[in-house]
């Protein structure tokens, strides 16, 4: 479906911007004057941060009714380990200090076990979200929808009411970068996939637009209040984490305001279709651990060398490394799925081991 793909390809385009206001110092910050650029990188932080969330979202709202593939989870698996160690030869054949020179072998079991290292906090959960999702499917299928309303309500309340009006952090809070999150996200978007809600097919941009000014106006308010009473340092933040009860209202309300964009089928529809099945190889680019705090530096020394601050520079920035990051990441996957689409046909394919992956798939 055109526009949920194209839905997919914006949530990567917020993803890369939050990356960018972070590394380039844009947020609102406790330490620092709260001047016009800052409040800009508030509010677009507040519209993009839903990124996350709506990922999983899509794969809760339409895996609910598909069958689990365990050659795709092998599939996933083999794209995240060839960015890690792709990466790594092109650093070290260029000289760039990578985790195995500053490290030793902890620094190489990280690009070994991308998974299990949390190389990338966002794939790990998604990988171990997508092994979990047959049990989540046969649970989300056969609870009544009275049960099922209880379930989700008991872990939204556990995972994002409570915390989003808590005054401190509590020790179980990972912030909504964890994989308990993705599984209340997830199951979430089942539960609408099975049993819809007319309110939100109706309202979901407005649902969107609004908790997304609710985060910024909090997140705003906060900042004043903290200039005066520490106590609300810890809550200044609580708006920007991934299970904060707006940052997950306005993922939903996202979702389904992209339901009811319409796109022709042809050329531009099947683009949107290629191109969002190539851009998680967007965030496994930039946000590999040689490269993510490397990126904005190259890239700012190119489109501002003297290091200049202003409107005009900070959006020229954001523009520039959002393309060049997006165009790069869909190339450099588009070589990957050729290359993976080669294998698989001209070698894989003729092995045992294609078979016994056949067979596991089977078993679904």
């Amino acid at each position: 479906m055109a526009n949920y793909e194209l839905l997919r390809i914006l949530a990567m385009v917020m993803v890369v911007v939050m990356h960018f206001l972070a590394h380039g110092d844009y947020l609102p910050a406790l330490d620092a004057p709260l001047d016009g650029i800052r409040m800009i990188g508030g509010l677009l932080e507040a519209f993009c941060l839903v990124a996350v969330n709506t990922y999983v979202f899509i794969s809760g709202y339409f895996s609910v009714k598909s069958t689990f593939k365990p050659g795709k989870a092998i599939a996933l698996l083999c794209q995240i380990w060839f960015y890690a160690l792709l990466l790594l030869a092109v650093l070290f054949l260029l000289g760039v200090p990578t985790a195995v020179q500053k490290q030793g072998i902890y620094g190489l079991v990280q690009y070994l076990f991308p998974i299990e290292t949390e190389h990338y906090w966002f794939a790990t959960s998604y990988f171990m979200l997508y092994l979990l999702s047959p049990a989540l499917n046969a649970a989300a299928r056969n609870l009544t929808r009275r049960q099922f309303q209880i379930t989700i309500g008991g872990l939204l309340i556990l995972f994002s009411g409570i915390k989003s009006i808590s005054p401190i952090v509590f020790a179980f809070d990972r912030y909504g970068y964890d994989l308990s999150w993705f599984i209340c996200v997830y199951l979430t978007a089942a539960y609408l996939g099975l049993y819809g809600w007319d309110f939100l097919e109706k309202k979901g941009w407005i649902v969107y637009v609004g908790s997304c000014l609710a985060g910024f106006f909090i997140n705003l308010s906060t900042w004043f209040l903290s200039q005066r009473w520490d106590s609300f340092g810890y809550y200044f933040t609580v708006p920007f984490h991934y299970n904060f009860i707006f940052c997950l209202t306005g993922a939903i309300g996202l979702f389904f305001g992209f339901s009811r964009i319409s796109i022709k089928e042809g050329k531009a529809a099947h683009a949107i279709r290629k191109m969002g099945s190539l851009c998680f190889g967007v965030y496994l680019l930039h946000e590999h651990m040689d490269v993510r705090a490397l990126w904005y530096g190259w890239l700012g020394g190119i489109i501002n060398p003297e290091g200049n601050y202003g409107g005009g520079v900070f959006f020229k920035e954001m523009v520039f490394c959002v393309v060049i990051l997006f165009a790069a990441g869909i190339i450099i996957d588009w070589f990957r799925s050729m290359l993976f689409s080669f294998v698989t046909t001209r070698v894989i394919t003729r092995t045992k081991l294609y078979q016994k992956i056949k067979e596991l798939d089977n078993a679904f």
